[in-house]
């Protein structure tokens, strides 16, 4: 049945051109929007209208990601302004504020670790994430630091100089832990600091993981000097430890440049035909304070080898201010917009007074004009060839080469694990994304089951599932993993052969366009995220029971499964009574291997939170009137078990739901 819903821009030629016609040469920002009135991309430029129609050529070679984006585009607006800079500024405000799907440069593969400092709590926390969250916008990130050993290691020391909330729950009702007494914590968990002192303590941690070290020395070393002179001896020798603590972190750094009263920032790119390593080296009074690394996308598009080079030579290496062009990208458009995202998502005080670059950019002088405006001073960007600067961003090119080149080893490896197991397997085509699936119980109490996901022989945890077995006959005393093994592969795969038939006639259904643009995930899988292998963690007796499922549902000829057995890592294919004739150290075993690890660790893990969780309430189940959500209630105030059972009448009545007389009988079980 044909859709009456209005047709994307690029099917409707008429439109599409009086909509162009519409738009002004002029700087400014644009903005297209889905079907849905949603935005999906914002983007700037000097000359609008010839922007906006460079994603309609046909000449024009595109990436996949925005020439799907492209089918989409429904509507286009745009907002005027009157210089670049303005632009640029206005389009930084308008991503940080809607967030378009297709807005994303950098890849957030949780490759490289964040630090985050919860500013939108009322005692914010400290702590190492591998994704930056899309929550409180007072939420502050600093990062993707490279050296994750060095971020831990200067978040313990911090932690060993600052009396910072040290855990996430209170340890006790009443009463501060250890770190209190040691001078490790001021008592947050109690409320013995108020928020705003505790915010003094944050700030200056803060300072340290914006580069701003010495200018904190120099707040600290004053205040010392003045506790010593009001004879108040404690304060002073504890400001006397933070400076020297704040002083190691510092020591040992090899890097030093001449003019140590200038803050800059040095960045430079390796890459090679798909991906481009990004290192950006921040310089503070002359030593370095962080490495940041970022990982970009290269639009792909058929390299052109010259005469007598190989594909293999062919990089983004061109000499310094030749734009570095490879396969239709300027190395210089990559790094600008590097640059825009990392700054954008930073302080004014973050901000450096210099910037070398590897390339040059190509709109560098509206970069330092926005810079400049944030920063309330002037940020050079500059484009170092001869001396000190110029052997500056040759290490952090030298670096950037050193991670390209350990990312294409592992990529290396696990293609060859990937070509491997598609010849064992014989699989027309080599397994981008396999799929394992683990059963975990004790004799039958507590099961679950797990899925993990491996895309291009990584994981990929953000598609990984937990699964709580619903089958009644699986219970304590009864265990059935061939049952719980059924269940899950039915749950996971129903909708499948629902949705190929509802697929559109431009090739993607209306489930997978939500998807795609919202981040969201399903259970039930789409096109998209078919499994070009299954593998479950078992003998020949898993592989019949899901086997005997998938034929059921008409889907055994669509999904190519294969069992992998514990002991002698043998592999079972469906129909076959004997396993393969394999050596446990190929590539492609040793990937399943991973799979299956990975599996089992993920299925344990959910069974051992749930066991506790129950075994947390089973006492709790015996008392008379005490239902499931006053459970929660009272576990929720009272932590544990152990201090509930110490409170008094008193105490339980404070809990919303808990009566006086419930509050009586609860302290009467636990005081017969």
């Amino acid at each position: 049945m044909p859709s009456t819903k209005t047709l994307p821009l690029v099917k409707d030629s008429e439109r599409l051109e009086s909509r162009l016609k519409e738009i002004p040469a002029v700087p400014g920002v644009y903005l297209m929007r889905d079907e849905s009135d949603r935005i999906l991309y914002i983007g700037k430029s000097k000359k609008l209208r010839n922007r906006v129609r460079s994603y309609f050529r046909e000449s024009q070679n595109l990436s996949p990601r925005i020439a799907m984006m492209v089918q989409q585009v429904r509507e286009i607006e745009f907002i005027a302004t009157d210089t670049e800079a303005e632009a640029l500024a206005l389009e930084a405000n308008l991503v940080k504020q809607h967030q378009p799907y297709f807005n994303v440069l950098l890849k957030d593969d949780k490759k490289y670790p964040y630090l985050c400092i919860t500013w939108s709590e009322e005692y914010p926390r400290i702590f190492i994430t591998r994704k930056r969250r899309a929550g409180s916008a007072k939420d502050r990130y600093y990062g993707p630091y490279v050296d994750t050993g060095a971020l831990r290691s200067t978040l313990h020391l911090i932690k060993r100089i600052f009396p910072l909330r040290q855990r996430p729950q209170p340890l006790f009702k009443d009463r501060p832990c250890l770190n209190y007494d040691i001078g490790r914590c001021v008592g947050v968990c109690q409320g013995l600091t108020s928020p705003e002192e505790y915010h003094k303590i944050i700030q200056k941690v803060a300072m340290i993981f914006q580069g701003r070290t010495q200018e904190l020395l120099d707040i600290l070393e004053p205040q010392m000097e003045e506790a010593a002179e009001d004879l108040n001896f404690e304060t002073a020798a504890r400001i006397r430890d933070q400076i020297k603590g704040l002083q190691s972190l510092s020591a040992g750094q090899k890097v030093s440049l001449p003019d140590d009263t200038v803050s800059r920032d040095a960045i430079a790119l390796a890459a090679d035909t798909q991906h481009a390593c990004v290192q950006l080296f921040q310089i503070r009074a002359g030593q370095l304070v962080g490495r940041l690394g970022f990982m970009a996308e290269i639009p792909a598009q058929p390299p052109v080898a010259k005469e007598g080079q190989e594909l293999s030579q062919l990089s983004l290496s061109s000499p310094p201010g030749q734009g570095g062009e490879r396969g239709g990208v300027e190395a210089g458009a990559i790094l600008q917009r590097v640059l825009e995202e990392h700054y954008q998502n930073v302080e004014s005080v973050e901000i450096p007074s210099e910037i070398s670059v590897q390339y040059e950019l190509p709109e560098a002088e509206i970069l330092a004009d926005w810079l400049s405006n944030r920063k309330g001073r002037k940020v050079t960007i500059l484009t170092p060839q001869r001396q000190t600067k110029a052997e500056l961003i040759e290490m952090v090119e030298r670096n950037a080469e050193y991670e390209l080149a350990r990312m294409q080893r592992l990529s290396d490896r696990n293609s060859q694990a990937m070509e491997d197991l598609a010849e064992i397997l014989d699989l027309p085509e080599v397994p981008r994304r396999i799929e394992g699936y683990d059963i975990s119980h004790i004799q039958g109490s507590d099961a679950v089951a797990s899925r993990v996901v491996f895309i291009d022989g990584l994981p990929a945890n953000q598609h990984y599932r937990h699964y709580k077995i619903k089958n009644p006959e699986i219970k304590s005393g009864h265990s059935d993993d061939f049952a719980s093994l059924a269940e899950v592969i039915g749950r996971r795969f129903r909708g499948l052969k629902e949705e190929e038939r509802g697929k559109r006639e431009d090739g993607f259904s209306d489930l997978e366009e939500q998807k795609e643009l919202s981040n969201l995930s399903s259970d039930s899988p789409t096109i998209s995220d078919k499994p070009d292998l299954i593998m479950i963690d078992g003998g020949k007796g898993q592989l019949s029971a899901v086997v005997a499922v998938l034929r059921e549902m008409n889907l055994l000829e669509e999904l190519r499964v294969v069992s992998l057995a514990k002991q002698r890592e043998e592999i079972f294919l469906p129909g076959e009574s004997l396993p393969l004739q394999t050596n446990s150290e190929q590539p492609g075993v040793q990937l399943l291997r991973r799979v299956r690890d990975e599996a089992h660790r993920f299925a344990v893990s959910f069974h051992r939170d749930r066991r506790s969780e129950r075994m947390k309430r089973s006492r709790l189940d015996e008392i008379p009137g005490l239902g499931h959500h006053r459970q929660k209630q009272l576990l929720a105030h009272f932590r544990s078990i152990d201090y509930l059972r110490l409170a008094t009448p008193e105490q339980l009545a404070e809990v919303s739901g808990i009566g006086p007389r419930l509050a009586q009988q609860i302290y009467d079980y636990f005081h017969p």
